[in-house]
């Protein structure tokens, strides 16, 4: 037991490396995921989306293990969101949540995104981040692309986040989303 504990202590001390995640990844990404949306504050991923994404997703990883993952999402040419970011229990408590989504942020400003969004139930850790609280109809591209279809639309209890950003140099309009370096 004390060697599991001094594993686990180990692993949690490392400092992670933060990279684009790879299509081979889906099951790790999904198993991530999964363990989180049992918490209740995730919608579930299919791994066919998650291997058709994964380019989108930076993960932090600890060797070849994921401890952490987050999505840049476009919803429009202006509006890009931070959906499925999870950090392994083991792992919280550390700042790699913050520098996933610095990273994330860093990323939709290279690509021209002039805002950010993120649906959370933990609207401290954004507003720590500078975000800021906004009313779901601000971010209509979010309800378009997923609210509607939603089996718990209008009672999702997630509160909308949003920071505006600058773009970076002679950071591209309206790019699209591909698995460029952060």
């Amino acid at each position: 037991m004390q060697e599991e504990m001094q594993a686990v202590k180990q692993t949690v001390t490392e400092t992670p490396t933060i990279r684009t995640a790879t299509p081979e990844e889906a099951d790790a990404l999904k198993a991530l995921i999964a363990a989180h949306q049992e918490e209740g504050h995730l919608l579930p991923r299919t791994l066919e989306d998650l291997r058709a994404h994964a380019p989108r997703f930076l993960v932090a990883a600890v060797d070849s293990t994921i401890v952490a993952c987050g999505e840049l999402a476009p919803l429009s040419h202006n509006v890009a969101e931070i959906r499925s970011l999870v950090v392994d229990r083991r792992h919280r408590n550390h700042g790699l949540g913050s520098r996933l989504v610095a990273a994330l942020e860093r990323r939709a400003r290279l690509h021209g995104y002039l805002r950010l969004c993120a649906f959370t139930h933990r609207p401290d850790h954004f507003l720590r981040l500078g975000f800021s609280m906004v009313p779901h109809n601000w971010l209509p591209e979010k309800i378009a692309v997923d609210c509607y279809s939603c089996p718990l639309f209008k009672r999702c209890g997630q509160h909308a986040m949003l920071r505006t950003l600058l773009p970076i140099g002679d950071a591209p309009r309206k790019r699209a989303l591909v698995g460029a370096a952060v």
